[in-house]
């Protein structure tokens, strides 16, 4: 069986990026679905296997294609972390090495160096410190990527959520539902959920006011906007339904009745999300000419150098890539 080489991105250095990438590397599964190889710092990487206190070496490649093929950390080295570099702290440095990481992978992956892309987390604080004035990893991406439109999904055991918007005020995510929108989520939901291996999806899409408006009484955004956006998916063979209540139809996706519920605005989707898919959750962004699949949590300043962090998310993100890459 192919094993997918996946150009794992080391986050920002200051954060538990490096050490949840050295404790998802112990797991066979990892090994069996992929060939990894981290975009980072050599030597960082190597300060991480002794705060993790694995016998696993650090190999430092200067070619990806020589990568993830021995029982080591493979890593194509950028050496940007100063040596007088601080963990656990937001710096400029932080952040612009984060960037890079980003940067190298994507390019790796758009000239199919690598097949897919998976990142430990960022700060947006040392982002903006480095002059990278982004939101996250997905404008990142997308801006790398030359698209727009792009879409987040988190997924668990249990539960699998789209978002119609992210990282933006709730004022804003309100003029962002309209129904051009809501078909495109519905629409690259269908298709990323075929490509991890469900044939026929079930969209769920719920609504945006209390109780889905209750025919209009609290509100007419689901029968003027989303409702339209749903019947033509319809007309388009996908099998979405709705608008639903909100309060209601996350429980009713986790009973089985659906494979993945479509949410208005960033904490309508996360808040389930993260109640049921804390540590094994993953993010996944759709949209873009390339696969990218992410830990769904951040860089946990707290926890950096202490070794305690947990690696779920990232073995979780790891395996979904290889499942993706090889559908």
């Amino acid at each position: 069986m192919h094993k997918p080489l996946l150009a794992i991105t080391m986050g920002d250095p200051a954060g538990v990026g490096p050490e949840i990438i050295v404790k998802a590397l112990e797991h066979e599964t990892v090994w069996q679905a992929c060939r990894p190889v981290v975009i980072g710092d050599a030597r960082w990487m190597t300060e991480a296997t002794r705060i993790v206190g694995t016998k696993r070496a650090v190999r430092a490649v200067t070619s990806v294609f020589d990568a993830g093929v021995h029982d080591s950390i493979d890593v194509l080295d950028l050496a940007n972390v100063p040596t007088d570099f601080v963990r656990g702290k937001v710096s400029a440095a932080g952040g612009r090495a984060a960037y890079e990481y980003i940067e190298r992978a994507v390019r790796l992956t758009l000239t199919h160096q690598t097949d897919a892309i998976v990142t430990a987390p960022l700060n947006k604080e040392a982002l903006h410190a480095a002059g990278k004035m982004y939101a996250g990893h997905t404008e990142i991406l997308a801006d790398l990527c030359g698209v727009k439109g792009t879409v987040m999904l988190l997924t668990c055991p249990r539960l699998r959520v789209s978002h119609v918007s992210t990282h933006v005020s709730l004022r804003d995510a309100l003029a962002r539902v309209t129904t051009e929108r809501v078909m495109r989520v519905i629409q690259l939901t269908h298709d990323a959920l075929v490509q991890m291996g469900i044939a026929t999806p079930r969209l769920a899409v719920a609504g945006l006011n209390p109780h889905a408006g209750e025919s209009g009484l609290f509100g007419d955004e689901e029968e003027k906007i989303i409702a339209p956006a749903i019947h033509a998916a319809q007309r388009a063979g996908i099998d979405a339904r709705g608008p639903f209540p909100p309060d209601t139809v996350f429980w009713r996706a986790t009973q089985g009745e659906f494979d993945a519920v479509i949410a208005m605005y960033h904490d309508q989707g996360h808040i389930p999300m993260k109640l049921l898919g804390f540590f094994d959750g993953v993010n996944v962004t759709l949209g873009l000419p390339i696969i990218r699949t992410s830990v769904d949590h951040g860089t946990a300043f707290d926890l950096a150098g202490t070794g305690r962090a947990d690696e779920r998310s990232m073995v979780a993100a790891i395996l979904l890539a290889a499942q993706m890459v090889r559908r």
